[in-house]
C-alpha cells in the first residue's frame, strides 16, 4: 500500500542535525535556542512543591483559573488591553503548540497565508499539513525590515492570514509602531487574521518597548497571540505556553486544542501563576540578556564574522561573507567540526533555501561559555 505524504518535503530539522554534529565533534553548541543556565529556583521549588501538594491531575482543558487571570493581569500591565481570562486565554504545550493549533483552526485548503521570511519553521508546514497556500514575503539582510506597501501587493481575495513575529527569530529585529499601525491598516476591512508570535516580548533591548498586537485595538480584534514560558523563564523543556485572542476566535481555537492536547501540565501552571505574581520575574529579563548580548558581541571583536544587529531576542546574526563563499549550511556544519562552535545557516528560515551567507548564533549562555566560543571563532 502506497500513502502520499501530507509533508513531502519535510525531512529532519536544521536544529536536530546541528546539534547532533555539535555533539558528535565536542563543540561548543550555539546552534539551538535554549539557554545552558537553570531555570529560577524559587520557580523550580514551586512546582515541586505543588507535586508533592498532589496537583497532578488534569487541569482544565482552558488551563488553571489562576495563571489565567495572573496573564490578564500582565496584559493590562503592559498593553492596556482588557482581557477576559475566561473566554480569551487558553494556556498551551508550548508556543509551537498554540501556532499550529492557531493555524489548524482557521486555515482551509486554498486559503493563502503570509509568511515573513526569514520565519520560525514550524509556520510553513503548519500551513501546508492544514491544505493552505503560503505567500512568502522576503525580508533581506542586512535590515530585514518590513515594506507594508509591498507586502501589501500580496494581498488576494484568497489572503486568510498574515503570520507576524516580533522580536524577531532569527533577525533580532522587532517590529516598531509604524509597523504595526501598517497592518493595522492593512488590514482594516478584511476578513484577514493575524497571528503574532511574540514569545521573546520580554527579551527586548536599548530602551524599545515590545509592540504587541495587544496595543492596537484594530490588530487585536482579529489577532491570536502567542507566548512562551519556556523562552522567559530558562525552562524550554517544560513546553508551557499560551495564546490571547479575542473571544470569537479563541472559541475557534480551543475546538481544535481540546482534542490535539486538551490540556497541560498541572503542577507548572500553578506554580507560574504564583510566579508571575512578582511582576519582576520578567520585567527584569531585559536588562539580564542585554548584559548576555553587550557581552557576547565584546568577546567576538576582533572576529572576521561580522555582527549584523540585534534588538530581540537572544540571537545575534553574523555575516561570514569575508570568511567564505560558501553555501551557509556548509559554512555551519564546517564551523562546526573544524572550528568548534555550532551554527544555525539562516537559509533554512526562508522556503526557497535564499542565502544572504549569514549565520544565528545563540547567546543565551553562561559568560563562560560564550567567551570560550569567543575565542574559538576569532581564529577563523
Amino acid at each position: 500500500m502506497q500513502r502520499t505524504s501530507k509533508l513531502p518535503n519535510v525531512g529532519t530539522t536544521i536544529f536536530t542535525v546541528m546539534s547532533a554534529l555539535a555533539n558528535e565533534h565536542g563543540a561548543i553548541n550555539l546552534s539551538q535556542g535554549f539557554p545552558n543556565f537553570p531555570s529560577p529556583e524559587r520557580l523550580s521549588d514551586l512546582v515541586c512543591q505543588y507535586m508533592k501538594k498532589g496537583y497532578n491531575q488534569y487541569a482544565p482543558m482552558a488551563g488553571v483559573q489562576s495563571l489565567r487571570e495572573r496573564l490578564a493581569e500582565k496584559a493590562e500591565q503592559l498593553y492596556r488591553a482588557k482581557v477576559d481570562p475566561d473566554s480569551e486565554i487558553t494556556i498551551t504545550a508550548g508556543a509551537t503548540q498554540a501556532i499550529f493549533t492557531a493555524i489548524t483552526a482557521f486555515i482551509r485548503p486554498g486559503d493563502e497565508v503570509i509568511l515573513i521570511e526569514p520565519a520560525y519553521d514550524s509556520y510553513l508546514p503548519s500551513v501546508l499539513v492544514n491544505g493552505g497556500t503560503p505567500a512568502p514575503y522576503r525580508l533581506s539582510a542586512p535590515d530585514y525590515r518590513v515594506d507594508w506597501d509591498e507586502l501589501g501587493q500580496m494581498v488576494t481575495p484568497r489572503t486568510r492570514m498574515i503570520i507576524i513575529n516580533t522580536p524577531h527569530n532569527p533577525t533580532g529585529t522587532v517590529l516598531k509602531t509604524e509597523d504595526l499601525k501598517a497592518l493595522e491598516k492593512l488590514t482594516a476591512g478584511t476578513d484577514i487574521l493575524v497571528l503574532s508570535d511574540e514569545v521573546y516580548e520580554h527579551l527586548i533591548y536599548d530602551g524599545r518597548e515590545h509592540q504587541s498586537v495587544l496595543r492596537y485595538p484594530g490588530l487585536w480584534e482579529r489577532s491570536l497571540a502567542t507566548y512562551s514560558f519556556g523562552k522567559t523563564f530558562h525552562n524550554t523543556g517544560w513546553k508551557v505556553g499560551y495564546c490571547l485572542a479575542p473571544a470569537h476566535l479563541m472559541a475557534e481555537f480551543r475546538k481544535v486544542h481540546q482534542f490535539n492536547v486538551f490540556t497541560v501540565n498541572t503542577p507548572v501552571q500553578y506554580a507560574l501563576a504564583d510566579y508571575l505574581a512578582d511582576p519582576e520575574t520578567y520585567l527584569s529579563l531585559n536588562d539580564f540578556f542585554q548584559q548576555k548580548r553587550d557581552f557576547f558581541l565584546e568577546v567576538m571583536q576582533g572576529s572576521h564574522l561580522r555582527p549584523l544587529r540585534c534588538e530581540g531576542t537572544y540571537f545575534y546574526l553574523f555575516d561570514y561573507s569575508a570568511i567564505s563563499g560558501e553555501p551557509d549550511t556548509e559554512f555551519a556544519k564546517r564551523m562546526t567540526t573544524e572550528w568548534g562552535v555550532a551554527a544555525i545557516p539562516v537559509s533554512v528560515f526562508y522556503s526557497n533555501g535564499s542565502s544572504d551567507k549569514v549565520i544565528r548564533l545563540c547567546f543565551a549562555k553562561t559568560e563562560e561559555t560564550l567567551e570560550r566560543a569567543g575565542a574559538l571563532l576569532r581564529s577563523m
